[in-house]
């Protein structure tokens, strides 16, 4: 983020998406997609994330087509974010760490998403894997669709704090914890924050920026946020934020060119406002 800004663009192969840009909804077109928005914008932006659901839907053929696209940017050198939401507990929260999260694993990213709704504990697996191999985790926390605050705005007001609280509590306690570098800004157990979610952070009393956590906040683009809305929503943990922008980037092509502008002109915005 220091040297490549704030953004980071998700690779979503949706079918529509697919079909703008004149390519077949089968692995091939997967595969043309993901290698054209990597050779396009990865050497202009944070990371990249790709969204594992849109590369399952194709089946094994389809893993294997995020299986090289994650192999490509480890030897491009561009940080991947492979987002896959995956939790559980025991010996299978330990099996989506390892397939995620382990060197040598052929689904290896530089930090896989998780949700702690099964308890932040039994994320365990996975945040001692990532620190043993130098990867990181973003933890789902606060999102902005509307059905999220049934679950995660549970417990405001009260002494306990909301649940989307005590997530941003228990990543702080691990960016605080033994294992982190002394002077480093960022821990590597990151949060999601909706681009989104207006005054919650202010409404449930919220502080960001004392947790060290890198936030993943979607929503930029085409979603409605604005580089504008991020400033004022994350407010002093704004320069924490690594923002997510896929569709808004993805229509401009498929001419690298354009692509490229459209990353380029996305991170300007988000330096402008901080």
């Amino acid at each position: 983020m220091d040297r490549r800004g704030q953004l980071c663009v998700g690779i979503d192969p949706h079918p529509g998406l697919l079909a703008e840009w004149g390519l077949n909804d089968d692995a091939a077109g997967l595969e043309r997609f993901s290698l054209s928005v990597l050779a396009a914008v990865g050497e202009q932006v944070a990371a990249v994330k790709p969204q594992a659901a849109l590369y399952e839907r194709h089946g094994s053929a389809g893993i294997a087509v995020l299986e090289r696209l994650l192999a490509a940017c480890s030897d491009a050198g561009v940080l991947s974010i492979a987002d896959a939401k995956r939790g559980d507990i025991g010996s299978t929260m330990a099996a989506y760490a390892d397939a995620w999260l382990r060197d040598g694993s052929p689904l290896a990213a530089d930090a896989v998403t998780l949700s702690p709704y099964l308890g932040f504990e039994s994320l365990r697996p996975a945040l001692d894997l990532a620190a043993a191999s130098g990867r990181g985790v973003f933890v789902l926390a606060l999102t902005s669709n509307p059905e999220g605050a049934s679950v995660q705005h549970v417990g405001a007001g009260g002494a306990a704090r909301s649940v989307a609280a005590r997530i941003v509590d228990a990543a702080a306690a691990e960016n605080a914890g033994p294992g982190v570098v002394p002077g480093t800004e960022l821990g590597s157990v990151g949060l999601v924050v909706g681009a989104t979610v207006g005054t919650a952070l202010a409404d449930l009393e919220i502080d960001l920026a004392a947790s060290r956590a890198p936030l993943l906040a979607p929503g930029l683009g085409a979603q409605g946020a604005t580089a504008a809305d991020l400033r004022a929503t994350f407010a002093a943990a704004y320069p924490n934020v690594l923002a997510t922008s896929s569709r808004g980037i993805l229509r401009a092509g498929p001419d690298p060119r354009a692509l490229r502008e459209a990353a380029l002109r996305t991170g300007a915005e988000l330096a402008s406002v901080r």
